[in-house]
């Protein structure tokens, strides 16, 4: 069958509600349905326009979706000015951090809700809020300030065997990974996985939790790409340790992932429908928010609680399936969020909206992980609840390069070279998440000395990454 194109006039029946959404629907119908009829074409628009909520999801249609649902709550926005100066934050190890990510702090500082906020060591420049930013807020949330990967987080299982383990199972690590592991922006594990996660009342709550929760399913237990992670290797625990584990060297596994592709479309329906009700200028746009005594701002905090619960699930059966295909038991779970938002009592006694974008929690005691990279330890932390930093560290060594530079400055060889020199075995990888481009974890924890204690010290040996 040929192709079928349509034209601007073909749309002259349907009423579109602007000019941006016709557009949209045209392109979208004569790129991804060439060979599909014209009067098809129409009728499917039709239905998209009839009932956006029901194609938020879809493969292709997904974005006039969006478009139309945030076009339908633009009669009820407010607009609002950012303050003339921001208030004031604290900024851990300023001398590395770059002045781009200060100056995104800074913007976000001048919102008229924000009323604490503070900068990690490891801060670099990302999209709404910083990586490495936390930012309190007066009864409102910023899905933006949150993140697409809602409750990203890590996971370390220590476990019942020892260092030498690692070692001397090489062969069998590997071939777990291999088995029980996936990459990647879509698919899931061969065997379907099973969780109390999914039997969870909220995914009832809405329509847009009803339509994920098949595609959650199916990524039950999967990575996502970049610098998502699962690593086996080494920790070492010393005698002062309040882990309640005996000192030693141990095998472990390190996991690093979020919520898939149903905290990124949480996070894309909500932050449209944020942009669009609160109105602010162009250059703080992706920080606009929903006040919690609305409907959109409850429905977007049960969404992003729910999107954690499954975050967690999902490296719950990564590490129940790893450690079933190893044998080996766990001795110690640590774990973290460090893209999620929190009610929190501040010092001063106020309940604040804490969002943590890049950033781990840090209250007095609480456990917590900060990675490396594929060759640089990471370390188990307890938290020193600093209150100048709203009890929060760093989450990572943060990036010193763009992914964009680093796929274009560093050599796969040379990457090879290095983790051969450093013993360190990669699955999959690019040089995007190259070590050359992070920075030192060794700088980071030394910058946030007054934030946490170290409690252990992690050693990659084999790590599993999606191949791009």
């Amino acid at each position: 069958m040929g192709k079928h194109k349509l034209n601007i006039k073909d749309l002259s029946p349907i009423s579109f509600p602007s000019e941006v959404a016709k557009s949209l629907a045209l392109n979208l119908m004569n790129r991804h349905f060439k060979h599909t009829p014209n009067d098809e074409k129409l009728a499917l628009i039709t239905k998209v326009l009839a009932d956006p909520d029901a194609y938020i999801t879809h493969d292709t249609l997904s974005l006039l979706a969006h478009k139309l649902i945030s076009k339908s709550v633009l009669e009820t926005f407010k607009t609002y000015e950012l303050d003339d100066e921001p208030k004031h934050f604290d900024i851990f190890g300023s001398k590395h951090i770059e002045v781009n990510a200060v100056q995104q702090m800074e913007l976000a500082m001048r919102l008229p809700i924000a009323v604490k906020g503070a900068l990690m060591p490891d801060a670099h420049q990302g999209y709404g809020l910083p990586i490495g930013g936390v930012l309190a807020t007066k009864n409102a949330v910023i899905p933006y300030g949150v993140g697409m990967d809602i409750g990203c987080r890590m996971a370390l299982s220590i476990l019942d065997v020892p260092a030498s383990y690692v070692e001397h199972h090489a062969y069998e690590i590997k071939q777990a990974l291999g088995d029980h592991t996936h990459f990647g922006n879509d698919g899931g594990l061969d065997t379907r996985q099973e969780h109390p996660v999914l039997d969870h009342p909220d995914f009832q709550q809405t329509d847009l939790l009803r339509r994920l929760h098949g595609k959650a399913a199916r990524q039950l237990g999967s990575s996502g790409s970049g610098n998502h992670f699962v690593e086996l290797g080494i920790i070492e625990v010393g005698d002062d340790n309040t882990l309640g584990i005996e000192s030693g060297a141990y095998a472990a596994i390190l996991s690093h992932s979020g919520s898939r592709s149903l905290g990124a479309n949480i996070a894309q329906h909500y932050t449209d429908i944020a942009m669009n009700k609160c109105r602010l200028p162009r250059e703080a746009k992706h920080l606009a928010w929903l006040t919690l005594d609305t409907e959109e701002g409850q429905a977007y905090w049960l969404s992003m609680n729910l999107a954690g619960e499954y975050a967690k699930a999902c490296h719950d059966q990564i590490h129940k399936n790893l450690c079933n295909a190893l044998g080996a038991g766990i001795v110690k779970r640590v774990e973290n969020h460090h893209n999620f938002a929190w009610k929190e009592t501040l010092a001063d006694g106020n309940e604040y909206i804490v969002h943590r974008k890049g950033a781990t929690p840090a209250a007095k005691g609480v456990f917590g992980i900060i990675p490396g990279s594929m060759t640089a330890p990471g370390y188990v932390v307890s938290g020193l609840g600093n209150e100048l930093s709203l009890n929060s560290a760093a989450h990572g060594a943060g990036r010193k390069m763009s992914r964009f530079k680093a796929k274009n400055s560093i050599t796969m060889s040379s990457l090879k070279k290095l983790l051969q020199s450093e013993k360190v075995t990669l699955i999959g990888g690019s040089t995007e998440e190259a070590p050359a481009a992070y920075k030192d974890i060794e700088l980071i924890m030394h910058n946030q000395t007054t934030l946490v204690n170290i409690e252990g010290k992690f050693h990659p040996r084999i790590v599993r990454m999606a191949k791009d």
